[in-house]
């Protein structure tokens, strides 16, 4: 089991103090769905009790509290992490793996690729391969690391990397900077989301294009990324499918983002893939 960060918060009181905060919820409110009383909670808060383990993961369910932060506050009271963190070659997720393997064929012929929580690549579809490949200029088989080392964000807005295909990556770029945030607020403080946050803010002209409103964004009932290179126009949606009722740090974390051709023309191009590949 590896050990949850303890960089977050100092003491248990102050993580309780930011996490009902966070939430929104008054003392009563909390203590009343905790079903314990609001004299124990702020003692709780100000650090004048101290709680069970079993109350600390009460109050992590009941304010929806990430697994990971879950074991951070666990141990900012003193006890050991609840939540496991295994690697995707653990024998324990075998039948994750084979879950995401099914998920990652049966989007083809379109691309999919399963992230880690920071958005790290850690597995994807031949169909993302393709398309990754086409637009980074990269041999055919050139291999793609599938080892958390490329980070899809990164890839996406940098100028290095795909933006330069990107037509519309001020728009992207200031919904993704959003989906940042918002987890960057529900990791809490220090968190390594907040310094992903960071790291894409200081990319050249994302903090710029991030203020601009997108005035367009109506027009459609999804924001298409639009790519285009060589004669080639790709617009596409995506989706992101999480695991149900995980019990372990990793298994929480991971996402499969699916993309989905807007149009016909984006559609036939995958569909021609496809079909040279077969």
């Amino acid at each position: 089991m590896q050990a949850a960060s303890t960089s977050y918060f100092s003491d248990f009181a102050t993580a309780l103090r930011y996490w009902r905060g966070r939430r929104g919820l008054s003392q009563l409110r909390l203590s009343v769905d905790a079903d314990i009383s609001q004299r124990h909670l702020s003692f709780l808060e100000t650090g004048r009790a101290q709680p069970g383990r079993d109350l600390v993961l009460k109050l992590g369910m009941v304010l929806d509290i990430p697994l990971r932060q879950r074991n951070a506050m666990l141990l900012a009271a003193g006890f050991a992490p609840a939540y496991r963190e295994r690697s995707l070659s653990d024998p324990d997720m075998d039948a994750v793996k084979r879950a995401l393997d099914f998920m990652l064929a049966q989007a083809a012929p379109y691309p999919a690729l399963v992230v880690d929580r920071l958005w790290n690549l850690v597995m994807f579809n031949e169909p993302a391969a393709r398309m990754m490949r086409h637009f980074l200029d990269l041999a055919p088989d050139a291999p793609i690391p599938r080892d958390g080392s490329i980070n899809v964000l990164k890839l996406t807005l940098d100028p290095a990397g795909l933006r330069p295909f990107l037509v519309n990556w001020e728009a992207v770029g200031a919904d993704l900077l959003q989906w940042v945030q918002r987890e960057a607020m529900g990791d809490g403080p220090a968190s390594e989301s907040t310094r992903l946050l960071d790291e894409l803010m200081a990319l050249p002209g994302i903090a710029e294009a991030a203020r601009q409103p997108n005035l367009d964004r109506l027009a459609l009932p999804f924001l298409p990324m639009t790519l285009r290179k060589d004669g080639l126009e790709l617009n596409l949606f995506t989706t992101i499918t999480t695991l149900g009722t995980p019990h372990d740090v990793t298994v929480h974390e991971l996402r499969l983002e699916s993309f989905f051709p807007a149009d016909a023309q984006s559609r036939a191009w995958f569909d021609a893939a496809l079909n040279r590949s077969g």
